[in-house]
């Protein structure tokens, strides 16, 4: 279990990634942290589906989901229930410089670079947007 700061707990998570075997690596290494991974989705679709089904605490979404857009899903996160939302921490293989704008102008709470991507990143990441 994943204690952020204001007392929220981060355990349950789904991943975003249109990359089948990006999925598979990011959720052993999630799970070696401590997250539990409920769910991942390789669609906008598909995500939203297991969101609203699965509710997790934290969803981490792909910048760039193919011919999809990692930020628009964001936003129908957000707009699918304001109150009751995970959190949403975006990820890609570019830099945070490279994205540092449209991430914060985004609703998300943060982004982690794949390369950096741990459980332990992940609360850090919440834990920053909490406060």
């Amino acid at each position: 279990m994943l204690w952020c700061n204001a007392g929220a707990v981060v355990r349950r998570c789904v991943i975003v990634d249109d990359n089948e075997r990006f999925l598979a690596v990011a959720r052993s290494s999630l799970e070696r942290g401590g997250l539990e991974v409920v769910g991942t989705a390789t669609t906008t679709t598909q995500a939203l589906e297991l969101i609203g089904a699965l509710r997790p605490d934290v969803v981490l979404v792909d910048i760039a989901l193919g011919t999809e857009s990692g930020f628009d899903l964001v936003h129908r996160i957000v707009a699918a229930d304001p109150f009751a939302r995970p959190h949403v921490v975006l990820i890609s293989t570019r830099r945070e410089d490279d994205v540092a704008e449209l991430v914060s102008a985004s609703p998300a709470t943060g982004f982690v670079w794949k390369a950096d991507l741990s459980a332990r990143a992940v609360r850090d990441v919440v834990a920053s947007g909490e406060q």
